[in-house]
């Protein structure tokens, strides 16, 4: 069963700042540390290659002392009407209502939401009252390709279906005001909020490149290195220096025998779509790829005008192509890493 990527939409917060705007209010947080921590602090986020941020609350609340309830209710609002934003730019991308959607699955690990995300965009909108949902949380920046995993899937088993895929996260609302470690600090400077939608399809007549196939890889003794811990002032940030050295000795076991399956090299792909974790990943990775003529310039470009969303951030990645003319043929590999530690694969083909 053919399964297609029809259309992919993004939403963005209301808030944005550039960098520069938002290093006077690393002034006032960092009021009475030492000279040389802040600088190397201002250092860090002008260094992240990340031009601007968008955000659920403006700065002015983001450096305010708040509580985890309060921040938490402000995700639930402020997520659920990116949720519904993105779901509907996707729908009018490919010409569909609301009742097209046979599957909903909502991707986010920034927030708590009992009943989740789906159960609100179904009510808003109306959607059919059969429509199955997955909430997918706890998977971190992997789940944006971790969603349309599962979406693939459940179509695959199910013709003449659709699937809408909905990222939706809030880096900003975990932020610790009162935490000057380097893990919190790294974060701030790399993260930004935004939601995005994908729409899959196992019409045989619906548009768009095809999913080839799909894989999970999980690293073994890996789960220290990315995460969140649930303290009483939220979610607080785990982020081991080690990542990039971990994707590094595993990144052949991760590319080479999954695009081997399909009696593909790294040659084959045209187009790589990958999650841009933070300026130090993209440069890792696109050092291993320079001597194959490989790039990922539109990786850089979402990092650059947003931020790391976490699992949004991929689908910002996979729009640019959709929207671009791409010839029949074309090969595609989307990844992306998350807790756990894992890697996540899809292989296209349009």
């Amino acid at each position: 069963m053919s399964v297609k990527i029809q259309a992919v939409a993004k939403a963005l917060p209301p808030y944005t700042r550039t960098t520069q705007e938002i290093l006077p209010f690393l002034d006032l947080w960092l009021s009475g540390q030492e000279d040389r921590f802040v600088r190397k602090v201002k250092k860090i986020f002008e260094n992240a290659g990340v031009d601007r941020r968008y955000s659920i609350m403006g700065p002015e609340e983001v450096f305010t002392k708040t509580s985890f309830e309060e921040k938490n209710n402000i995700y639930i609002k402020e997520g659920t009407r990116l949720g519904r934003q993105c779901l509907e730019a996707a729908l009018e991308k490919a010409s569909l209502r609301p009742t097209d959607i046979d599957f909903i699955i909502t991707v986010s690990c920034t927030g708590i939401m009992i009943p989740s995300m789906d159960a609100y965009l179904i009510n808003e909108l109306q959607m059919k009252q059969d429509i199955v949902r997955l909430p997918v949380t706890e998977m971190g920046c992997a789940a944006g390709v971790s969603g349309m995993l599962y979406a693939k899937k459940m179509l695959a088993a199910n013709p003449n279906k659709r699937a809408a895929v909905i990222a939706v996260e809030s880096p900003t609302a975990t932020f610790q005001l009162d935490d000057y470690s380097m893990p919190n600090i790294v974060s701030a400077a790399i993260f930004g909020d935004g939601a995005a939608c994908a729409i899959l399809s196992s019409y045989d007549t619906d548009k768009g490149p095809e999913i080839l196939g799909e894989e999970m890889y999980h690293f073994y003794d890996a789960d220290h290195l990315m995460g969140f811990q649930l303290t009483n002032g939220g979610l607080k940030m785990v982020l081991d220096v080690e990542v990039p050295e971990k994707i590094e000795a595993h990144f052949g076991d991760i590319v080479h025998p999954f695009l081997a399956k399909h009696q593909l090299s790294i040659e084959d792909i045209d187009h790589l779509i990958f999650h841009p974790g933070g300026r130090k990943i993209i440069n890792l990775v696109e050092s291993l790829f320079v001597s194959m003529g490989k790039q990922l310039d539109d990786t850089k470009e979402v990092l650059r005008q947003y931020g790391n969303m976490s699992s949004a951030t991929v689908l910002y990645v996979l729009e640019r192509f959709l929207d671009q003319e791409i010839p029949a043929g074309k090969k595609g590999l989307m990844l992306s890493f998350g807790p756990g530690f894992s890697a996540q694969r899809i292989l296209l083909q349009w």
